[in-house]
C-alpha cells in the first residue's frame, strides 16, 4: 500500500498546522480539542519547518515544569522533521518512523505538505492489506 492511498483512505481533512511563535499553551490546546497527536509547524502552511507532538510538551513538562507551558513552539519542535512523500510504501514509512522512534510524519509533494501520517494510520492500512491477503487466500483454498 502506497502513502496516497492511506491519506485518500483517512479524507481531505487537511494538515493542522501552527505558525512559528505560537505558544505552547495554545498548541495543547489545539490538539486537545482536535483529539490530535502532534501538528506541524508551519509560516505559510506549505512548508513543514517542524513539528510538535503531544509527546514533545509532555517530556519539556517533565524536564522543565509547568513553565514550558509559556514558551513558543519554537523552543520545543523538531526542527526540519522527517517527511514522507505519496508514493512511499506503507512499509517504508512504518520502518522510518520505527527507527527515528517518532509516531507523525508530514507528507510532501515538492516541498508543498500535502497530508500528515500517524504510526496509527499505517498499521491500520497494513491491517487492511493482511486482512485482503487472507480472505484471498481462504478464496482459493475454498475454491472460490
Amino acid at each position: 500500500m502506497l502513502v496516497h492511498q492511506i491519506l485518500k483512505a483517512k479524507g481531505d481533512t487537511g494538515v493542522v498546522t501552527v505558525k512559528p511563535g505560537t505558544g505552547i499553551s495554545e498548541v495543547a490546546q489545539i490538539l486537545a480539542e482536535r483529539r490530535i497527536g502532534g501538528v506541524v509547524v508551519s509560516s505559510d502552511g506549505k512548508a513543514a519547518e517542524g513539528i510538535i507532538s503531544e509527546r514533545d510538551i509532555v517530556r519539556a513538562l517533565g524536564v522543565r515544569g509547568a513553565g514550558c507551558m509559556e514558551e513558543l513552539v519554537d523552543d520545543l519542535m523538531i526542527r526540519n522533521p522527517v517527511c514522507g512523500s505519496r508514493n512511499d510504501s506503507a512499509d517504508d514509512i512504518m520502518k522510518r518512523m520505527t527507527e527515528g522512534r517518532f509516531r507523525h510524519m508530514p507528507i510532501t509533494d515538492n516541498g508543498v505538505l500535502v497530508g500528515i501520517v500517524t504510526i496509527g494510520d499505517v498499521v491500520a492500512a497494513r491491517l487492511d492489506e493482511l486482512a485482503m491477503e487472507r480472505n484471498a487466500l481462504e478464496g482459493m483454498i475454498m475454491g472460490h
